[in-house]
Formats: C-alpha cells, structure tokens, sequence
C-alpha cells in the first residue's frame, strides 16, 4: 500500500525525518487519518507532504513497524526515504488522477491513501 503524510514543516519537516532516519508517526486524532495508520503494514511507501505555506510533496519514507493495539494511538514507526522534486497541490488538483482522491475531497485528512497510479506520479517513477 501507499499513503500520503502531512506535517507542517514548522512542526516535523522531511529534513527532520532525514536527520533523524527514522520516528513514530504522531499528532494524529481524526478517526480516517487513524484508521488509516492503524491498516499500515511493515514496507508500506509512503510521500512525505508538507502543509501550510509549502503545500508540496518532499520525499518518500517507508513503514519499520505497526503497533496498533492502542487504536487511539496506533504507534507506526517510519524510516525516511528519498527526496523527491516536489509536486505542488496546485498541480495535483489540476491532474485527473487524483479526482476522487481524499487528498482533494477531505483536505484536512492528515493520512491518506494513495493508489499506485498515484504514488508513481509523485515520485516521478
């Protein structure tokens, strides 16, 4: 699977994650965005997506680990990945692909799921 992760970079930044190589992803409440942490399996690729003034996608991480026994707060650990030439929401809206996608449709969802279309697209693959 593929997903979608939003931070403000102010908060966490993908030079964060880089530096760090790896952390538990955190922060999250709205019930989709947790459900949606909580289906994560080991391998998972995931885009790193900064919000506020960015607006951009930054770079990829993959899922280490799924603890998801406290469904409130599923602890999933990610190892940072490659920087990507970002792909701005403004683009992202213009491109079709991404029509019925919740990264459009529900905008304040801070986990989303990608399809592998999508995630080619991103990453420029």
């Amino acid at each position: 699977m593929h997903y979608l992760l939003k931070t403000e970079p102010s908060e966490y930044s993908f030079a964060d994650l880089e530096r760090d190589k790896s952390t538990v992803w955190d922060g999250v409440s709205n019930p989709v965005a947790l459900k949606n942490l909580r289906t994560m399996q080991p391998g998972d690729e995931l885009i790193i997506y900064h919000t506020g003034d960015e607006k951009r996608t930054m770079g990829t991480a993959t899922v280490v680990s799924v603890d998801a026994g406290d469904p409130k707060d599923p602890r999933v650990t990610i190892r940072s990945g490659k920087k990507l030439n970002p792909t701005a929401l403004a683009e992202i809206k213009a491109n079709k692909l991404f029509g019925d996608s919740p990264l459009l449709r529900q905008g304040r969802l801070s986990v989303v799921p990608l399809n592998e279309t999508q995630y080619k697209f991103l990453t420029g693959r």
